[in-house]
């Protein structure tokens, strides 16, 4: 199996796994519990903070577990506005992971402003637009770190300065940019951050939210105490052990794997683009996390392509995983202008710890000659 789909989830890493096992067989506790054994799972959980937390150049205090990185981005989202009554306008872009475009559809239906900036060919936002976009009136500016589909890299500092200027807090989804590049939340200066543990090889069912100190933010599950009474809910403790173990992996494996997975993904993009002809790639030409690659085949179908490469036991996607089963085009490919039949020859491969020069070396013998058979059956011939 060639597994290219790294941005849709990541194999949990075997040490996180044993991590979450001995939990599992040896604590049981309650983590509100005043007695010794509820003590020792909040210890523990504490210990995951931290790590969260030092990954993000953050303090303990500012780092929430939610139930995913969804729920981290509605908690963002949601929070700041149930703590900002007054305010009734949010600014976005038009590229951004469905739990935030769908969010905003819903602030929309309570009657709030929203603002969806436009992209570039690259998928970049425009900064003046985002300086006209912001009144007294915004309550947040949500723009993701690095786009899922095509991982374009945002300018946050530029985004988070225009920001303050103007009295906004910024929120930034850093999902597909955590572990891949640096992500540091005090020196983006971002106010909220959202992560996720799957996409960092470890378990699904935990994100977190980080919230710079004294930024206002709403309750987003209402009971207990937990997560200092802003989500309620007893915790998910072995995921949340899980999680702090993959950070530890991840900082431990740090720079070294990333540049190696990198120098994969080049080598790559590099092949497709010498072998098959009429092969368009997506994405920033540098600002861009290198290890996602999205290229367009004209004439052909994704799902045809996704499905021939899955015969070979090579797995890639057409998009986002939370948007896969939908026969809409893709929103991110349009919004960088791409015709609707041009978005519906694309995929996305993205690469990650498993993959080797192995792997590449058979995608680049096995991927033209599939684009070479579906182009002889429909008779397509690119230019050039």
């Amino acid at each position: 199996m060639i597994y290219l789909d790294h941005n849709a989830t990541t194999p949990i890493d075997p040490a996180v796994a044993e991590k979450m096992a001995g939990f599992l067989r040896e604590q049981f506790g309650n983590p509100s519990s005043l007695y010794p054994i509820g003590r020792r799972v909040k210890e523990l959980m504490n210990e995951a903070r931290e790590r969260v937390a030092a990954a993000l150049g953050a303090d303990r205090g500012e780092i929430y577990f939610t139930g995913s990185g969804t729920e981290a981005d509605n908690f963002a989202i949601f929070g700041t506005f149930d703590a900002s009554p007054d305010r009734n306008e949010f600014v976005t872009s038009a590229i951004e992971h469905p739990a935030v475009i769908e969010s905003a559809r819903a602030l929309e239906r309570r009657g709030i402003k929203v603002t969806y900036l436009p992209v570039d060919e690259y998928g970049t936002i425009s900064l003046d637009h985002l300086r006209s976009a912001l009144t007294p009136r915004t309550a947040l500016v949500s723009i993701m770190h690095a786009n899922n589909e095509i991982g374009t890299i945002q300018p946050l500092a530029e985004i988070v300065r225009i920001a303050r200027e103007a009295g906004v807090p910024v929120h930034t989804d850093a999902v597909q940019s955590f572990g891949k590049i640096d992500v540091d939340a005090h020196k983006l200066g971002v106010d909220l951050l959202t992560v996720s543990a799957h996409k960092i090889y470890g378990p699904k069912g935990v994100g977190a939210l980080y919230v710079r100190r004294g930024e206002a933010i709403a309750p987003f599950v209402h009971g207990g105490h937990q997560e200092r009474g802003l989500r309620a809910g007893t915790e998910n403790t072995a995921g949340i052990i899980g999680f702090g173990e993959a950070v530890r992996v991840m900082a431990d494996k740090g720079r070294k794997e990333r540049a190696r997975i990198e120098k994969l993904a080049e080598a790559l993009k590099r092949g497709i683009e010498e072998k098959i002809p009429g092969a368009r790639f997506n994405g920033h030409p540098e600002h861009r996390v290198k290890s996602t690659l999205n290229f367009a085949f004209p004439g052909l179908e994704a799902e045809a392509i996704l499905l021939a490469l899955a015969t070979k036991e090579i797995y890639v996607s057409t998009g986002s995983a939370c948007s896969e089963e939908s026969e809409e085009v893709s929103h991110v490919l349009r919004a960088i202008g791409l015709r609707p039949e041009i978005a519906r020859s694309c995929i996305r491969m993205s690469l990650g710890r498993s993959n080797s020069e192995e792997d590449v070396a058979v995608v680049l013998r096995e991927l033209p000659e599939i684009i070479a058979r579906l182009r002889s059956i429909t008779n397509f011939h690119p230019e050039g």
